[in-house]
């Protein structure tokens, strides 16, 4: 698969579970259940580079889905990218979804340097949202951005050892209440044992590099880009 407009594409079982209107549900629920969560051992947070790819790709997309305005925090003020970071590296998630995000960065730039001529992060804001709803006439495009958007909620409400949320301001703005005790570095769901010997996989971020020099998104989308 080279692009969001594959006509090959299945939405893998993994994605499935987490898209269902029930478990996006349970995934943000999750997330603010995690700060009653007691724990052990030590890892701490890591910073996604957002001057690197996959994450600056990543980053840009985030921000415009949820951008900063006067009336809430955005995507940066929740510092989404290193909750995202956080997810990819440390956490037991299925592979498969890890490989269809950072992947997704490669079939998103081929599309825009096609369109025109240019990665993502570096078009304007309409050019931008032009793009995102174009990918979305795909199924895989949907699912892309429907993964980006659940991981965005989670860095709003989990707790910020997670990555996000600093200093609470995803639930200040929701007028939410944590639970007690807030796990840290160190102590989240993922380092209990039971979770401890399921080490994370490598990402196996494919062929980016390539994606952004030759646009590998051949398909073009039916219709026009809105």
């Amino acid at each position: 698969m080279d692009s969001f407009f594959d006509q090959d594409y299945r939405t893998p079982q993994c994605l499935q579970q987490r898209l269902s209107r029930r478990n996006f549900l349970k995934s943000a629920a999750m997330a603010s259940a995690l700060t009653t969560v007691p724990l052990a051992t030590f890892a701490s947070i890591e910073v996604a580079d957002v001057t690197q790819e996959p994450w600056l790709t990543l980053n840009a997309t985030l921000e415009h889905l949820l951008p900063s305005s006067k009336t809430g925090p955005g995507a940066k003020e929740l510092q989404a990218i290193h909750y995202l970071y956080n997810v990819i590296k440390q956490y037991p998630i299925d592979q498969d979804e890890k490989e269809f995000i950072t992947n997704g960065v490669g079939w998103l730039n081929g599309y825009t340097n096609k369109q025109f001529q240019q990665p993502f992060a570096q078009l304007s804001t309409s050019d931008k949202e032009s793009s995102l709803r174009a990918i979305s006439q795909s199924r895989a495009g949907e699912n892309w951005l429907s993964t980006l958007l659940s991981y965005l909620f989670e860095a709003m409400l989990a707790p910020p050892a997670y990555g996000g949320n600093p200093k609470g301001i995803g639930w200040q703005w929701l007028k939410h209440k944590p639970g007690f005790p807030l796990p840290k570095e160190g102590k989240r769901y993922y380092e209990l044992p039971a979770y401890a010997a399921k080490e994370a996989q490598p990402i196996s971020i494919k062929n980016i590099d390539d994606n952004l020099a030759s646009g590998s998104a051949t398909t073009k989308p039916p219709g026009k880009a809105l």
